[in-house]
């Protein structure tokens, strides 16, 4: 499977904009032979926009029928992040849609970063839910979720190929992107694809750096700091020859762990 990633300052509460430029990002990936086009977190409407601007713009999932709409007419599946509308209130959201249209997975943020997110964001996730496509098991995260090793450790015991994560992250946080985000997808096994925003937006200034890095850690594709598309290969045949010859989820002692998450 071929992971499309595009890294970009996007359009600020301009959703049918958002839309727009999803469906010609969509045709690009497409066209270059991806099967999944990965966007950033709040995608859809911006980051840091604010609390009133955010409960504004949030969606419900029936809302979101044109990107359904998309990837049904390119064929390509699509990950991006969105405000949710959950009641009077609204969830930092990840959706993952399928080539036909269907929507097979929808993560809310589980862990909220500082008084931006926790002035915008109430509703928060509680599971990591999985999904299939193309033959591998997908999951996804948000952000600051992959700042703690369990969010991904989680995911990988539930058997997940592959982790999407839109993320906007921003100065001075390059460490994330440099090493966490490779440390993950090696002591994981897993390919982990991380989109960020570029540019500034209101005062925060986006580090870019995205990344595809394979199951061996490897960084099979990286950004700098400006609008740019990557393109990485997902393959299963080597995912399982890296397993085999470092079984870490195998090998782990579980019973030696359980008091770190009682604490």
């Amino acid at each position: 499977m071929i992971i499309a990633l595009f890294q970009t300052p996007g359009l600020i509460e301009n959703i049918p904009g958002a839309f727009a430029l999803m469906e010609t990002k969509a045709a690009e990936a497409k066209a270059n032979g991806a099967d999944l086009l990965l966007l950033p977190e709040m995608y859809l409407s911006g980051y840091n926009i604010g609390p009133e601007s955010a409960l504004k713009h949030a969606q419900t999932i029936a809302d979101l029928k044109p990107a359904q709409d998309i990837a049904k007419t390119h064929n390509i599946a699509l990950v991006f992040g969105y405000p949710e509308r959950v009641g009077t209130s609204v969830a930092n959201s990840a959706i993952l849609i399928a080539p036909t249209g269907e929507i097979l997975l929808n993560y809310r943020k589980s862990h909220l970063y500082g008084d931006l997110d926790r002035a915008m964001f109430k509703t928060l996730g509680t599971t990591f839910p999985t999904a299939e496509l193309h033959g591998f098991k997908i999951g996804l995260l948000i952000c600051y979720d992959i700042e703690f090793p369990e969010p991904a450790r989680a995911l990988a015991l539930a058997g997940i190929d592959i982790l999407l994560i839109p993320t906007a992250q921003m100065e001075p946080y390059e460490q994330v992107a440099k090493h966490v985000i490779p440390a993950r997808a090696y002591e994981n096994q897993i390919y982990v694809a991380y989109a960020n925003h570029s540019g500034t937006d209101d005062g925060l200034d986006y580090i870019g750096l995205s990344s595809i890095c394979g199951p061996n850690g490897a960084i099979l594709a990286a950004a700098g700091k400006t609008e740019e598309m990557l393109y990485a290969t997902c393959n299963k045949t080597h995912q399982a020859a890296v397993r085999k010859a470092d079984p870490l989820i195998t090998d782990r002692r579980p019973e030696l762990y359980e008091t770190l998450v009682r604490k």
